[in-house]
């Protein structure tokens, strides 16, 4: 299957999400931060060597580095700039941001159907094959 990274300061989401997630054969890498995100991504501090998930969840209201800025800096670095994003959040205000933004594959309102996000990211995959 896919490698997926969650992002999110909520540790239940996280859990709920990567059991969805490993359910489905998943391999899941989690943060919960912006910062941990891009640092485990190799983006800030750079790391070449770093692993690169397939596709990235990724909430906005987050400490250190917000959803926005997160995926801007992905879509700024080489390397991660083609990672598709599905973003979480509670704030629908925060959906006008990310329209523009050629990274984010889908928009997802908390608290979300677990079945529609399974859904959403079984069809974006696809589109990556």
């Amino acid at each position: 299957m896919a490698h997926i990274m969650v992002v999110d300061d909520e540790r239940d989401v996280v859990t709920l999400v990567r059991f969805l997630l490993e359910r489905d054969g998943h391999l899941v890498t989690t943060a919960y931060d912006g910062g941990e995100a891009l640092a485990k991504l190799g983006v800030e501090p750079a790391d070449p060597a770093a692993s690169l998930p397939d596709l990235i969840v990724l909430d906005v209201m987050m400490p250190i580095f917000d959803g926005f800025t997160v995926s801007a800096r992905l879509a700024d670095n080489e390397r991660t700039k083609a990672i598709p994003l599905i973003i979480l959040t509670a704030k629908g205000e925060m959906r006008d941001l990310f329209q523009a933004a050629a990274n984010v594959a889908c928009y997802l309102a908390k608290p979300f159907d677990p079945k529609n996000l399974r859904a959403r990211i079984t069809e974006i995959l696809a589109r990556q094959k």
